[in-house]
């Protein structure tokens, strides 16, 4: 087999062919739902098909994109055989969506032909899907070690953690999630003097990010190794002061990042995110819990769900309508710091003490039962006439209003982070998956040995390492102040995957993959919660990376009518 750049010269002419297609797909997509160059949102919404495959596909070619210049950066064997892999799939799809379809996505036949039925291209898609060419990857997975590609300094902090979630991690994992337990306070103790907490955080409040620049790629590689030891026990523990601490640099005041930052960044203080509400998820303009102003500050009434560690959290970011105008939409928001004692268990009430005369306000809360992803408990939580201060206004007087464009400012850190969950996740079931089928015999020869279980194989390694590259490069758009819409393409694409690679490392355990005694069923119940949490699958193709590819087209297709 070829390997280098000579080997991937097709693969790069099969991705600017597909780049090319998804461009003039784009173009007929976003003129049939414009008024105006301005995207109309009914027209919008009578396409969500459309829209969604096309968010899917255009999140498949950045993540083609990223595993393309890997494996040219790199060179190694099974980088290219991966690269080529993904690529070929990628082409295989669109060719099927456009062989029945192409009318309605404006291209004709001829076009399709040309760009995906041409010798060089159908013969390099015909020879990479070939059984034999994924046995030859799997091969490859069985024999090499995989090639992250960091430099030495990251390496070094990556070995640092796996060693870490090896020896304090996985030996708890699977307790706590067979009796949902709460994360051991070791855990937390260790991870707060490790400075995981302080991975977003400037060094000048405490943190671990120089003073200087941005640095999420340090975030993602110790995120993904936290949660290749165990998602709910280790790998989101971070999530949340990573996106707290985004939206105080943000919009904070500089008392508030003073005050909150460096507690943050020790663990000090732990913190927990109150946005979603029963009827309002990824939709966060209609929220409702209501905040009224008082003398001194406000009071919080309503309920919020899905506000993963509130129990153990000593503050919440809070989501509120400071603006009872439903008109206001997202611009009647803003984040509130309300703070609490810490509770253990899946339930907890505490009422204030009064202020003067006034009685002080009560926060109740009980755990919900999930499938997977315990460790931290999901909570109801129920306000009531709760007080929060002035000084916890997020941004003070000038973050009134202000709420949804702070939190959407962690929000694309905090999917850029669940991507990297992600691909922790798919190392984990991976790794299980290759141990086992080297391990387990069937008719006297180990399963590693059979065709399909290579094939499986190849296309496990193949998906993890391109969410990985994916997701460092997207660590890199953030780190140069760009990447809102790539954030949410990854955390798009790679929930998918996860979900898939822990399907078939399940299924090649066979009935012991059934089994919770095997880390491999935790796997698969752990990935399904990637699709919708921090973005719901369907919500972010359709209203964030649809919207703004879209509105992104017609505003250069305005500029350029301008030009003329």
């Amino acid at each position: 087999m070829k390997v280098g750049q000579d080997a991937l010269d097709v693969a790069h002419e099969v991705f600017d062919a597909a780049v090319a297609l998804a461009s003039a797909m784009t173009g007929v997509l976003a003129s049939s739902v414009a008024n105006d160059h301005t995207l109309d949102e009914a027209r919008l919404d009578a396409r969500q098909s459309d829209a969604y495959w096309l968010s899917v596909m255009l999140s498949r070619l950045q993540a083609a994109r990223s595993i393309l210049g890997f494996a040219t950066r790199r060179e190694s064997p099974l980088a290219v055989a991966q690269a080529k892999l993904f690529v070929a799939e990628l082409a295989s799809e669109l060719a099927g969506e456009l062989a029945f379809k192409h009318d309605s996505w404006g291209l004709s036949r001829d076009v399709v032909q040309a760009a995906l039925f041409g010798e060089r291209v159908a013969a390099f898609v015909r020879d990479t899907l070939d059984a034999a060419y994924y046995e030859h990857v799997g091969d490859l997975v069985l024999r090499e070690s995989q090639d992250y590609g960091l430099d030495k300094e990251r390496e070094l902090i990556r070995q640092q953690f796996r060693r870490f979630a090896e020896q304090k991690v996985v030996p708890v994992a699977q307790a706590v999630h067979r009796e949902d337990l709460l994360i051991p306070a070791e855990i937390i103790s260790a991870v707060a003097e490790l400075g995981c907490f302080g991975l977003s955080i400037p060094e000048r409040y405490g943190g671990l990010q120089p003073d200087d620049r941005h640095d999420n790629l340090g975030m993602c590689v110790v995120t993904e190794e936290l949660s290749r030891g165990s998602l709910g026990v280790a790998g989101s523990l971070i999530t949340r002061p990573e996106i707290l601490s985004k939206a105080l640099l943000k919009g904070g005041t500089d008392e508030q990042k003073e005050t909150w930052l460096p507690a943050l960044a020790a663990g000090e203080k732990l913190c927990a995110v109150a946005v979603t509400e029963p009827d309002f998820g990824s939709d966060v303009a209609g929220l409702k819990v209501a905040a009224t102003p008082v003398e001194d500050g406000w009071v919080l009434n309503g309920q919020k769900t899905w506000c993963t560690f509130a129990g153990l959290a000593d503050v919440l970011m809070v989501l509120a309508r400071s603006d009872a105008d439903p008109k206001k939409g997202h611009r009647g928001l803003t984040i509130f710091l309300a703070e609490k004692p810490r509770f253990d268990g899946h339930d907890f009430a505490w009422e204030q003490p009064a202020r003067g005369e006034v009685p002080g306000g009560k926060i109740t809360a009980r755990a919900i039962d999930t499938i997977g992803y315990r460790g931290m408990h999901s909570f109801d939580v129920f306000f009531e006439d709760f007080f929060v201060p002035d000084k916890d206004v997020l941004g003070g007087l000038a973050g009134i209003g202000r709420g949804f464009y702070y939190q959407m400012e962690g929000f694309a850190g905090g999917r850029l982070q669940t991507a990297a969950r992600a691909t922790g996740l798919m190392q984990a079931a991976l790794d299980a998956a290759v141990r086992y089928s080297r391990e387990r015999k069937v008719f006297g020869v180990p399963i590693a040995n059979y065709q399909l279980t290579r094939m499986k194989l190849a296309k496990m390694s193949t998906l993890t390492q391109v969410a990985r590259q994916f997701t460092y490069d997207v660590a890199a758009l953030l780190d140069a102040g760009k990447g809102q819409t790539e954030a949410s393409m990854v955390k798009l694409w790679a929930s998918r995957q996860a979900e898939w690679v822990a399907r078939e490392a399940m299924q090649l355990h066979g009935g012991m993959g059934y089994a919770e005694e095997y880390d491999v069923s935790r796997y698969f119940v752990d990935a399904r919660v990637f699709s919708i949490f921090e973005g719901a699958e369907e919500v972010l193709a359709l209203k964030v990376v649809a919207r703004q590819v879209l509105q992104r087209w017609l505003d250069e297709k305005r500029n350029q009518e301008g030009a003329r």
